[in-house]
């Protein structure tokens, strides 16, 4: 880890109607990060001072997650305002192009970005979220739906809530847990801060509602043009969420595309293997 670590800054901005707080380091060409579910910035942790030392890194807290607003309708949790929410930060930071990098529901949301604007984009890193044709290839096959079926579940009101918060928030310890190959990655400090954030008022309702609207958006149904943007995919092999094969062919939709598979690794890539993950984005950062 960098001398500088730790010595990152909470920020607020407001943006698309809702104010969204971050946490940022350094300075120089802006690097954004959007975190995944059921987490919050704290994701990044192991990446935020390494980008630090040469670019202003931003660590966002999505809308609805941790201390960012929780708008209350379900209808605020839409691929459109994701977008916009994004467009508008990067635009309030003063900047016109951005690093954007994301993991999970970060990663959709990025590559819905990408699409809605590559103008602002220098590079694009996704981790762990196959592209949205390929994820939605992916649902139309009995795998891929088996290993998707909490969606289905998360339809449901009230009772995903009720699972979540039982036993002192057991269930978001054991997502990490359990799905990690690298145990060790999850501290108890690390996993009271994911259970703290997903205990604010509100927070566990608007973090459930991304997938509340899952079907309606653009994420699964859209024509997907060829990328212009250049993507580095990072991938750990052992996701028990989002099979590998999901990966396979992705070249088909961006023009300029590497990927970099990490074994022994499950869908918290960046956090159980830091090492590799900061190694691969630097090398693609140089290219």
């Amino acid at each position: 880890m960098s001398v500088i670590e730790h010595s990152w800054k909470d920020e607020y901005i407001i943006t698309n109607g809702v104010k969204l707080h971050y946490v940022t380091q350094g300075e120089g060409p802006l690097m954004l990060m959007l975190h995944g579910f059921p987490e919050f910035w704290y994701s990044w942790r192991h990446q935020i001072p390494e980008f630090a030392q040469d670019f202003k890194v931003v660590a966002l807290d999505l809308r609805g997650y941790n201390d960012s607003d929780k708008p209350t309708e379900q209808s605020a949790y839409v691929m459109n305002e994701f977008i916009k929410d994004v467009e508008g930060i990067i635009k309030g930071l003063g900047y016109q192009k951005c690093v954007l990098v994301g993991h999970d529901w970060g990663g959709a949301i990025a590559w819905n970005f990408a699409y809605a604007h590559p103008e602002m984009l220098e590079r694009l890193i996704i981790l762990n979220m196959p592209h949205p044709a390929k994820f939605a290839q992916g649902l139309r096959t009995l795998e891929q739906l088996l290993r998707s079926s909490y969606i289905f579940i998360f339809q449901l009101p009230w009772i995903p809530e009720l699972l979540l918060q039982s036993l002192d928030y057991q269930v978001i310890e054991t997502v990490f847990k359990d799905t990690a190959v690298n145990k060790s990655a999850f501290t108890k400090a690390d996993i009271d801060a994911y259970k703290n954030a997903a205990a604010k008022r509100g927070a566990l309702t608007r973090m459930l509602n991304y997938y509340r609207n899952i079907f309606q958006q653009r994420i699964l149904n859209q024509n997907w043009g060829v990328l212009q943007v250049p993507t580095l995919m990072i991938w750990g092999e052992n996701d028990t969420v989002l099979g590998k094969e999901l990966t396979y062919d992705t070249a088909a939709y961006v023009r300029d595309f590497q990927i970099k598979y990490i074994p022994n690794c499950g869908h918290w890539v960046q956090e159980e293997q830091p090492e590799l993950v900061n190694q691969y984005m630097r090398e693609f950062l140089k290219t």
